[in-house]
């Protein structure tokens, strides 16, 4: 009869982690939480900037559609026709003069208006002509320092 040896294994079980891995852990989550913390306070920083801008879109449009609404120039009679400083008989010569009157395009030329629509805010115009065409282009300063830039071109008709 043959016998066999009587081997006992001894396993060991561990529990728990090392001193190690417990720092490893702890600068891991340290990092990641640093990380997740700075793009939650950017995100509460900029909160508010969709709203700042749609104020000042909405406010360089509104006076865009106003001034696009006007005549062309105080010398264009009602309808357009003739077009001053045509080469039709009959036609006036275009002034292209800022007036206080506000009742053609030109008069808007380098008018800057502040707190406008709320506190903080600046909205300015202005014009440039070209052979016929004037540039309106109304900008809107919000109180964060961005500027918003709306521009049209109005033709001579």
């Amino acid at each position: 009869m043959l016998m066999r040896p009587n081997y006992t294994l001894h396993c060991e079980r561990e529990s728990g982690v090392s001193l190690i891995e417990m720092i490893v852990f702890i600068v891991v989550v340290s990092i990641a939480l640093l990380a997740l913390v700075g793009v939650y306070r950017q995100a509460t920083i900029t909160n508010v900037d969709p709203i700042v801008r749609t104020q000042a879109l909405e406010a360089a449009q509104s006076k865009l559609d106003e001034i696009l609404a006007l005549k062309y120039d105080a010398q264009t009679p009602t309808g357009g026709i003739p077009a001053c400083n045509s080469a039709q008989a009959g036609s006036v010569a275009c002034d292209n003069i800022t007036e206080d009157n506000y009742n053609d395009v030109d008069d808007y030329h380098n008018r800057t208006e502040l707190n406008t629509p709320a506190a903080g805010y600046t909205r300015s115009v202005n014009v440039t002509t070209n052979t016929n065409i004037k540039v309106i282009t109304v900008s809107v300063t919000t109180p964060t320092g961005e500027t918003i830039l709306l521009a049209a071109e109005r033709a001579n008709f």
